[in-house]
């Protein structure tokens, strides 16, 4: 599974975050809290 793009829903408690591959198929759904960002993040 690799992730090619990446797209942040900002809201005010919870971010979406969503990722597809190279053929637009979905891989990544995830809700992330403010502080959770940033640890999640920090390896790419």
């Amino acid at each position: 599974m690799k992730i090619t793009t990446i797209g942040i829903d900002l809201a005010k408690e919870v971010f979406q975050i969503h990722g597809v591959d190279t053929h637009g198929k979905t891989v990544l759904r995830k809700q992330l809290r403010h502080s959770e960002m940033a640890k999640y993040f920090s390896p790419i």
